[in-house]
């Protein structure tokens, strides 16, 4: 794994660009993969939920790479976080991905009903089964967050949560920074629609490039932060890897950082814990 392109925090390390696979479905699923893979992404991030596994597993077959080569994430859906089904969505996981273990498993959102000191010690088990090499979590809030990190016997390798321009998640990553978790950004473009906001663009044209390659330097730019943008387009996928040789001065940084606002965030589903906003 290419180390300048990594994100380390402890003794955790993982690629700081991902290809985010959510709504890749079939052929194209396997079709980014594909493309992901020839122009050099060693993280591919999925979910049991997203129905896709099998043709990402279909996908790194046909590319050919070593499995020692990938970084794969997935996740437990926040219906499956009793241990016995926490243990049988991760082994489902891991076969149809065609692979030996998960380099990371997350929860994929929290769950109130179930009790999370359980469902941590169904993930230590998964563990020190071999299924997996890390633990973390995805769209859990601050104080679910300190109380997973108290409550788990294993570190809690990584947090994945919404996170752009639109949306200021300060508060989450300073609880990861301290904790030593590394943040990773889902949705960096803010649904495509920062692709269009007028501070970014001034920004790309000023510097030559495209927007979203200012959004993730943006995200590049801030410690412990990785991004998992989600592409089908092979030139996009690419470039999002490259991002060219840009450079952000310190008032660009602040004035994307200013784009936060209230209504920012994306995703909030009904069976969401209160946000920290």
């Amino acid at each position: 794994m290419n180390s300048a392109a990594s994100l380390v925090t402890g003794c955790f390390r993982m690629p700081r660009i991902g290809l985010g696979t959510w709504k890749l479905e079939g052929a194209d699923a396997i079709s980014a993969v594909l493309a992901a893979l020839e122009a050099g992404y060693e993280h591919i991030d999925t979910a049991g939920r997203y129905g896709n596994e099998e043709a990402i597993g279909q996908g790194i077959a046909r590319a050919g790479v070593a499995r020692s080569r990938l970084f794969l994430t997935s996740k437990v859906w926040w219906t499956d976080l009793e241990p016995e089904r926490l243990l049988a969505s991760v082994e489902r996981s891991v076969d149809s991905l065609g692979c030996d273990y998960l380099d990371l498993l997350l929860v994929h959102w929290p769950n109130p009903a179930v009790e999370l000191s359980n469902t941590l010690s169904a993930m230590a088990e998964a563990k020190a089964m071999g299924l997996v090499r890390n633990i973390g979590l995805s769209n859990f809030p601050s104080r679910a967050l300190s109380k997973a990190v108290q409550l788990s016997s294993e570190p809690i390798a990584a947090l994945q949560c919404e996170y752009h321009p639109y949306l200021d998640q300060s508060k989450l990553i300073s609880i990861c920074r301290e904790a030593r978790i590394a943040f990773v950004a889902y949705a960096p473009f803010g649904s495509g629609a920062l692709l269009s906001d007028p501070t970014i663009t001034d920004f790309a044209a000023a510097h030559g490039t495209t927007a979203a390659d200012i959004v993730l330097e943006w995200l590049m730019h801030q410690e412990g932060v990785a991004a998992v943008p989600r592409s089908s387009n092979p030139q996009r996928i690419a470039a999002n890897l490259r991002r060219g040789n840009i450079s952000l001065s310190s008032q660009e940084m602040a004035a994307i950082t200013a784009l936060h606002r209230p209504d920012g965030r994306v995703f909030s589903p009904s069976w969401a814990l209160d946000w920290d906003e």
